[in-house]
C-alpha cells in the first residue's frame, strides 16, 4: 500500500494476503493506540465473530511506546515496548478474528500535528479499500489529545472519500471521557452483552498496561456494566453491557458541518437538559 509509512504493519490472523483481508472488511475501528480498538470497539468485534459475511478491521495509528510503564515493565525500552503493544495487539485480532490488524507506527506528537497530512492519507488508503459500511473512532470530546487528533483524521479522511464510498454509519465511542452525559436521545447504545468471555480475553490481552499498572479491562467492563444499568431510571436493565457513542455520521454526510460545532450542541443539549430540570423542581423563592 502506497501511503502506509515503513514501520507500518499489516497483519491478517487467518494468513490471508493483505488487499484481500482488508477487502473483505464490513466494521472497522480507528483508534490511536493498542487496546483502544478493544476499549470503544467491541460492539463490531462482536458483531463480526464467526460471522459468515462480517469482517472487522482494526486500525492503530499511535506506535504505543511512550506508554506508562511499572512492575515487569518497569525496565523495559520505549523500543520494546513497541513491539510488545504491535504483539499484543496482533494476538487480540487472532481472538477476535479479525479481518486484519494495521498499525501505522506513528509517535503522538504526529498524530496531534494539525498541519499533519501523512496519517489522513494513511486512512483514505485503508478505508477505500476496505470500504467498511460501519466505523468506529474516538469521539471529539474525549479529553485524551490523541485521542481528538485521531478522531479528527479520520472524519478528515472520510470526507476525503467519494460520497458512494463512505461509511454508512460513524460511531464516536468512550475511552478517556464516558458519553453517558450525552441526552439518552443522543446517545448510541452499543450493546456489548453476551459474549462477556470473548471480551474479557480481548481486554486481558494487554498485559503490558494490565501488569504495567493500569487495570483498563476492569474499568472498561465496569463501565459497560453501569451503562447498562444507569441507562433507564424507571425501567429494568434489558443488557448487562452497554457502550456509549455520539453519532459522527452526519460529520461525514456533510463535509460542510463543523466538528467543532457540531460536538458543541450535544454539550449544549446536556447543559440545557440540567438547567431546565432545576428550573422545573427548584423549591419557590429558593
Amino acid at each position: 500500500m502506497k501511503s502506509l509509512g515503513k514501520q507500518a504493519e499489516i497483519y491478517a490472523p487467518d494468513g490471508k494476503p493483505q488487499e484481500e483481508a482488508l477487502r473483505r472488511t464490513t466494521h472497522a475501528a480507528i483508534g490511536a493506540h493498542q487496546d483502544d480498538i478493544e476499549i470503544m470497539a467491541s460492539h463490531g468485534i462482536l458483531e463480526c465473530f464467526q460471522a459468515a459475511d462480517k469482517w472487522f478491521l482494526g486500525v492503530t495509528t499511535a506506535d504505543g511506546s511512550g506508554s506508562p510503564r511499572t512492575g515487569v515493565y518497569a525496565g523495559v525500552s520505549n523500543e520494546a515496548m513497541a513491539r510488545i503493544r504491535i504483539d499484543e495487539q496482533n494476538k487480540a485480532a487472532r481472538i477476535g478474528n479479525y479481518a486484519a490488524a494495521v498499525q501505522l507506527m506513528h509517535s503522538s506528537a504526529q498524530i496531534k500535528d494539525p498541519s499533519d497530512e501523512a496519517i489522513i492519507a494513511e486512512y483514505v488508503e485503508i478505508l477505500s479499500m476496505a470500504r467498511p459500511s460501519v466505523v468506529y473512532t474516538h469521539n471529539p470530546a474525549d479529553k485524551h489529545d490523541t485521542h481528538v487528533g485521531v478522531a479528527l483524521k479520520a472524519i478528515a479522511a472520510m470526507r476525503a472519500l467519494p460520497a458512494e464510498s463512505r461509511p454508512r454509519k460513524v460511531y464516536g465511542c468512550e475511552v478517556w471521557r464516558n458519553l453517558d452525559w450525552l441526552q439518552d436521545d443522543d446517545k448510541q447504545v452499543l450493546d456489548v452483552s453476551g459474549r462477556e468471555n470473548l471480551t474479557a480475553a480481548l481486554l486481558g490481552v494487554y498485559d503490558s498496561q494490565i501488569a504495567g499498572g493500569k487495570r483498563y479491562d476492569l474499568a472498561t467492563s465496569g463501565r459497560w456494566r453501569t451503562n447498562a444499568t444507569y441507562f433507564a431510571t424507571h425501567a429494568t436493565d434489558t443488557s448487562t453491557g452497554m457502550g456509549y457513542a455520539m453519532d459522527l455520521t452526519p460529520l461525514i454526510a456533510d463535509p460542510g458541518l463543523d466538528v467543532g460545532d457540531y460536538t458543541q450542541r450535544f454539550i449544549e443539549r446536556f447543559s440545557s437538559d440540567v438547567r431546565g430540570r432545576i428550573a422545573k423542581l427548584r423549591p419557590r423563592g429558593r
